[in-house]
């Protein structure tokens, strides 16, 4: 039987993820910002599910949950950092409070559980961290900055973690979906707290997409959920699990473009070594 920790357990990924987890004999840590839900999910479950009131902003209310999944488990064998939000409008047009408090449950909060259960892990030599970022993880979409720069900013802290937790037996998994039927389309995204008029066309087509979209998306988040428990189950994990045809389309697409911009001026951009200088031997791993 496995522990998982699951932040933003009372809807979306984080409540699949919960049910299923519980479903097939799993024991769960339930937390997010809401007692009731996750009461709720975790009554038919008897000792296997430990219901937390958490806010993953606030150091002691993570240290307090982390304390309790322990004394209650006595470990914790997956960490599944699911909570977050979105948000949208022009970057220019959020204010400095907005922008530190979309980093700060986007990026910050999954950075700072993921440090604190590792003295833990590295003790049991074992474990696994999933990080829940987004095909916006990778691909930057007008009108969606702010929200790539918190999931941008979780994508290379994780893909750095991975590499540095290999020796430990600790696997880490970034989670990459593209459009789930999660809630993430309603009113739980930050809207912009200004609108600036020449941005009209921009905020249209975002208040459009909000307003339209949620709750019609095709990804299911129970078989996304469903692949990520089979990934934590298999032998080996990837750095990276991407899901929905969508998020695997968008990729390939961000690709092809970034080749094209760095092929049209490799040629000077290589060209910019000090003669005899010594090559880098950093690698990519």
């Amino acid at each position: 039987m496995k522990i998982w920790f699951i932040t933003g357990a009372s809807s979306g990924f984080g409540k699949a993820l919960a049910e299923l987890v519980l479903a097939r004999g799993d024991g769960a840590v339930l937390t997010a910002r809401r007692l009731e839900p996750l009461q709720e999910i975790a009554a038919a479950h008897g000792d296997r599910a430990l219901a937390l009131k958490l806010d993953v902003t606030d150091a002691a209310s993570r240290a307090a949950a982390l304390k309790a999944a322990n004394e209650k488990f006595g470990r914790i064998d997956v960490l599944a950092n699911i909570a977050g939000a979105g948000s949208y409008g022009a970057l220019e047009a959020f204010s400095s409070a907005q922008i530190r408090t979309q980093m700060e449950l986007n990026f910050f909060s999954a950075a700072e559980l993921s440090r604190e259960v590792l003295p833990q892990m590295r003790a049991q030599k074992s474990g696994h961290i999933l990080n829940l970022t987004s095909i916006a993880g990778l691909v930057a979409f007008p009108g969606s900055g702010l929200y790539n720069a918190s999931k941008f900013a979780l994508e290379g802290f994780t893909e750095a973690l991975h590499h540095e937790l290999k020796p430990f037996g600790i696997r880490v998994t970034l989670i990459e979906p593209g459009a789930f039927r999660t809630g993430f389309a309603g009113s739980a995204a930050m809207k912009a707290e200004r609108r600036i008029a020449d941005y009209a066309p921009l905020d249209a087509g975002m208040d459009e997409y909000y307003a339209t979209q949620n709750g019609q998306q095709m990804g299911d988040p129970v078989k996304g959920m469903q692949v990520l428990i089979d990934m934590v189950d298999s032998d080996t994990a990837p750095v990276r699990l991407m899901l929905g045809e969508d998020a695997y389309q968008l990729w390939e697409g961000a690709v092809a473009s970034r080749e094209r911009d760095l092929a049209q001026w490799r040629a000077r951009g290589e060209d910019t070594a000090i003669p005899g200088a010594v090559k880098n031997t950093a690698r990519a791993l």
